[in-house]
């Protein structure tokens, strides 16, 4: 694996861990896909730094399962836009 990729990687995980951030999030930080990022803290940081990876783990799955309340928090908001917008 090229060094970049393995850095990458690293600073990948621990601004996950930093942040709390979600893929989402984390992929428009580095200007990188959801693919590159999910494949780094995966598969890639797995073989570079095991804690690290475990630690990053951590974080996505709890995002991984708060993900339905955030979505509907979002269809929620707009909805509430789309009437204040009706209103106005």
């Amino acid at each position: 694996m090229k060094d970049y990729i393995e850095e990458r990687a690293i600073n990948i995980a621990n601004y996950i861990i930093d942040h709390n951030a979600t893929v989402r999030q984390t992929a428009k930080q580095f200007g990188i896909s959801k693919s590159t990022v999910h494949k780094d803290v995966t598969d890639r940081l797995a073989q570079i730094n095991p804690p690290l990876a475990k630690e990053a783990r951590k974080v996505l799955d709890i995002n991984k399962s708060e993900r339905h309340i955030r979505g509907g928090l979002a269809t929620k908001e707009k909805y509430l836009q789309k009437q204040d917008a009706k209103i106005a």
